[in-house]
């Protein structure tokens, strides 16, 4: 639902109503990409069913693959992107489960194909609704990994990926929380279309499948080029953090809207802080500011990049907190929560002494509040709460 255009230093812009799954479509086209290929899934199915619509329509010169399955998807992604076209597939949960071998071709074969994974609780037991499982399971593939915290977020993150992923021949996935982004209407800025042109040019690969000028891919070599290829594969992954910021920078440039790999709130002071990924985020800044009002050095950090592990932001933000409150939607079962554990690593050669608390909540959908968020935090100081302790995890929500 189009509200009505301003001018914004010049450039046109048009302010709309979207869900989050209308606003990846929308990025999809802003994006101009050239294949799309995917099967639907709830709460996925609203991002193809929108591109079908805007390439049925003819609004986007692109050709749409309708296929038996997300594993096809990813594969004829994979193809399409070899041979010079830029690609874009959605999926969830399940699905992305099913794509996991092609997960692991497609950062191994270098194409920059970008997904947006609507995240949904994987069953059994049958669950719809919101849990960061799905993707966090496919932290070890080789994608770059980001999470939105709000529909602006999902349509700009999506443009940024594009630009990050091409210049870097890495694949990259955007995270959004089922339900709770992919179904709810917000008002967001959609760029023109010309300056999304100039932030984000054709793809034109260095080198590509061509008949007429024949290359190989993915031949089978032995174990001393293979390590090598891994290496380099490795730096090239590790180096994505700086990358992302540094296209979020030029995005701002652009824009006036800028989204790093981490986003610190009330930070620099804080001797708590309470770390999070995707839409959580918002309502951990308002307890923030109330544990504040309490007299509390309170701040939050969203983890908007959870591989590669934005280490460089993470720890700058971190730097004065004695205690580390982390809330994962999601479990590594028989361990505890992965963001925890991504955490514990990056504190792991601090020299300071340092406590952390990890949560499992929101999962399966459950809503994280910000009377949740007040009273995991006066569980995690005082040890006294209705959290149950299983390992190194505490959950909320556990029924008696």
């Amino acid at each position: 639902m189009p509200l009505r255009g301003y001018n914004d230093g010049g450039n046109e812009l048009m302010k709309k109503v979207l869900m989050g799954t209308e606003a990846a479509a929308l990025a999809a086209k802003l994006a101009r990409v050239q294949v799309v290929s995917a099967y639907p899934i709830t709460p996925q199915t609203v991002i193809v069913e929108n591109l079908a619509d805007i390439i049925g329509r003819g609004e986007l010169d692109a050709k749409y693959i309708p296929v038996e399955s997300e594993h096809t998807a990813m594969a004829s992604c994979i193809g399409a992107s070899m041979v010079g076209a830029r690609t874009f597939t959605a999926s969830s949960s399940q699905g992305l489960a099913y794509m996991h071998e092609m997960l692991h071709y497609a950062a191994g074969a270098r194409v920059p194909v970008v997904m947006a994974n609507c995240n949904r609780a994987l069953s059994p037991p049958w669950n719809l609704y919101c849990d960061h499982t799905d993707s966090l399971a496919q932290r070890d593939t080789g994608w770059l990994q980001y999470y939105c915290a709000n529909a602006q977020d999902v349509l700009d993150s999506i443009l940024i990926a594009y630009a990050v992923a091409e210049q870097a021949l890495l694949p990259v996935m955007i995270n959004i929380d089922a339900f709770y982004l992919t179904h709810t209407s917000e008002i967001l800025d959609v760029p023109d279309q010309k300056e999304v042109d100039a932030f984000l040019p054709p793809y034109r690969p260095s080198s590509k499948l061509d008949v007429d000028d024949p290359k190989t891919f993915g031949n089978v070599c032995g174990a001393d080029l293979f390590t090598s290829i891994r290496y380099k594969r490795h730096c090239d992954t590790l180096s994505l953090e700086k990358l992302w910021d540094q296209t979020a920078i030029r995005f701002a440039g652009h824009f006036n809207r800028s989204h790093g790999a981490v986003e610190a709130y009330q930070t620099d002071d804080a001797e708590l802080c309470i770390v999070s990924i995707g839409t959580a985020t918002e309502a951990i800044r308002l307890a923030v500011d109330r544990l504040r009002e309490n007299g509390l050095q309170a701040g939050s950090l969203r983890l908007a990049i959870i591989r590669p592990f934005p280490l460089e932001g993470f720890r700058r933000a971190i730097a004065k907190a004695k205690h580390v409150i982390v809330i994962d939607r999601d479990i590594s079962f028989g361990a505890e929560g992965i963001v925890a554990q991504e955490v514990k690593a990056g504190l792991f050669d601090r020299h300071e002494e340092i406590k952390l608390t990890g949560f499992a909540a929101g999962i399966g959908g459950n809503d994280i509040s910000v009377e949740t968020i007040m009273t995991l935090v006066r569980q995690a100081i005082s040890g006294v709460g209705e959290a149950v302790e299983a390992g190194a995890t505490l959950w909320a929500e556990v029924l008696p």
